[in-house]
């Protein structure tokens, strides 16, 4: 993402997260725990503002997604969102739905690694962006579910049709997006649904340690890596090839990469300078 910004200033204050950012580490929680941190439209949005900020400051080397309370998240506000959009009209109905669409892209294409730790429920929208993060870092009491055939619409909400199968596989995410059926942290972690499962109340720590693991890494290297990822999933092997050589030539001429070799030969940890 292009580190160049306009005339608008950062954001000091963000009303619908709590955000900080500490060494390299952002955590954002998701911080309505009497609502099981349910999203509403502003929590969309602040969300969508927010992964574009960060991704353009470059002072961001990974980021945990957490939910404050019992649970992870538990989708949409039912009362502040299927409510309202029981009101709209289709032009207002296909805004809200990109601007879904747009946070799941943000997650996805910003050039640091995101962690999804993951405790209770993550429902509906909640288990989309725990899907879309990098990681997903879990303890037992976790359970995912989407949602979206029970209150009538399309499994496929937020992208959830085209990663899904790409992280469990398309037999898996069949069953997960038609049925909307809870899947609970064993079979989750069976399925490839979850990345790492913790002992219980530990999600948030050990995610935390992932983070800090992951920041203090080759940030350049783990962003391309993360590009590629995202990039070659449609892409044919001579194309996603090609692309890779592409890569490896463009890192080879940076600092980390001179930084290894001299660390190896005076057999010392390489100092990272994410450039």
């Amino acid at each position: 993402m292009s580190p160049f910004t306009g005339s608008a200033a950062p954001t000091a204050d963000w009303r619908h997260l709590r955000v900080d950012l500490t060494d390299g580490v952002a955590t954002v929680t998701l911080a309505r725990p009497d609502k099981l941190n349910a999203l509403t439209f502003g929590a969309y949005a602040d969300l969508r503002d927010l992964l574009a900020e960060l991704s353009r400051a470059r002072a961001v080397r990974a980021l945990v997604l957490a939910g404050e309370g019992r649970g992870f998240c538990s989708g949409g506000d039912v009362d502040e969102i299927i409510g309202a959009t029981l009101a709209m009209d289709a032009a207002e109905l296909l805004d809200f739905n990109r601007m879904t669409g747009q946070v799941v892209r943000a997650v996805r294409e910003c050039p640091f690694p995101v962690i999804a730790a993951v405790h209770g429920v993550a429902a509906g929208a909640g288990a989309v962006l725990a899907l879309a993060a990098d990681f997903r870092v879990a303890d037992p009491t976790a359970r995912f579910a989407f949602l979206f055939t029970k209150v009538g619409l399309s499994g496929g909400d937020m992208g959830a049709a085209y990663l899904l199968p790409r992280v469990v596989g398309l037999g898996h995410a069949t069953r997960l997006l038609l049925l909307g059926e809870p899947v609970r942290a064993p079979e989750a972690e069976r399925i490839g649904l979850i990345s790492e499962l913790t002992d219980e109340g530990r999600a948030d720590r050990a995610a935390q340690a992932l983070a800090r693991r992951l920041a203090d890494g080759p940030a350049l290297a783990h962003a391309q890596t993360k590009a590629l990822l995202t990039a070659e999933l449609d892409m044919p092997m001579s194309a996603a090839v090609e692309l890779d050589a592409a890569t490896q030539a463009f890192l080879m001429t940076g600092e980390d990469y001179r930084e290894f070799h001299a660390a190896f030969t005076e057999k010392r940890p390489p100092k990272w300078k994410g450039r």
